[in-house]
């Protein structure tokens, strides 16, 4: 398990001195918070976006990204718009228990839906569908490899609003300042810059907000 989020936290557990140990899970455990409730796991970092609906389940840090849905599509499937995949009668995919799968329902759109965001570029990778709305920074990630690049397109990115967190247990504020204290540090020693684009792209200040909306 490696990544840009996985970085973030290596930093806290590096404050703390104490290794981190990472745990795969469906994302519908971090949603609830039942990974963290039952004492599986200390945080989650999973790209979560801040809602009002999860802080009901679990308390976040500081929002450490500033997130986009991208439209991503394989290039020979004849897409070039989200509109398109409805026009054309073309299948679409999504992360199930997301906000990326959310937006597109919200939009009169039934995506096919699948539990991680690897099954999901897997899906459009196998043709089981033809166009996938994700969190633009998997998207990044993804196409940095050229085989990739040369197959799938974005053809939109979807302004949401929406902004990264990770999540401790409810009431956890010992562990939730130690992660708002390793953004802030990361942000302001150049690392998170470092690590941006290491794992995601060329790097843009507006990725780094300061406060939750």
């Amino acid at each position: 398990m490696q990544g840009f989020d996985v970085s973030l936290v290596d930093l806290v557990a590096k404050n703390l001195g104490v290794k981190q140990q990472v745990l795969d899970t469906p994302f519908e455990n971090f949603k609830t918070g039942a990974f963290l409730n039952s004492g599986q796991c200390d945080l989650a970092a999973a790209g979560m976006t801040i809602t009002a609906e999860r802080k009901k389940n679990v308390d976040f840090s500081d929002p450490y990204f500033e997130a986009t849905q991208a439209v991503l599509v394989d290039r020979n499937s004849g897409i070039d718009s989200l509109e398109d995949v409805k026009a054309k009668g073309r299948k679409l995919g999504a992360q199930a228990q997301t906000t990326g799968e959310d937006y597109v329902k919200g939009k009169g759109y039934d995506p096919i839906s699948f539990e991680s965001s690897d099954a999901v570029l897997n899906g459009l990778r196998t043709g089981q569908v033809q166009a996938v709305v994700i969190d633009y920074p998997v998207v990044q990630g993804w196409l940095k490899d050229k085989a990739n690049a040369g197959k799938f397109k974005v053809v939109g990115n979807l302004k949401t609003g929406e902004q990264y967190g990770f999540t401790v247990k409810k009431g956890n504020a010992k562990l939730r300042e130690a992660l708002n204290k390793a953004i802030a540090d990361a942000k302001a020693d150049g690392t998170y810059k470092k690590l941006y684009e290491k794992w995601i792209g060329p790097y843009d200040a507006s990725a780094a907000s300061p406060a939750a909306s």
